[in-house]
């Protein structure tokens, strides 16, 4: 029984270990965010190009400043 006791023990050590080891997790993290960054940016680019709907959101938006400086 100690044989066993003794594989679990060290068993639970290196499981230990791993779960301590953070190596990478902070790369990760940084990529998730840049991936974020990237969609984003590609969302709001394909949103204001000057076709469908990016450029019914720039022609309202135009209209809108130029009545606030003509009225």
């Amino acid at each position: 029984m100690k044989f066993v006791n003794r594989i679990y023990v060290n068993m639970m050590e290196k499981v230990e270990s791993f779960k301590s080891n953070e190596n990478g997790s902070q790369t990760l993290e940084w990529i998730g965010i840049a991936a974020v960054v990237v969609i984003v940016v590609g969302l709001i680019s394909t949103a204001f190009a000057n076709s469908g709907f990016g450029g019914t959101i720039v022609s309202k938006f135009d209209e809108f400043l130029s009545n606030i400086g003509g009225g």
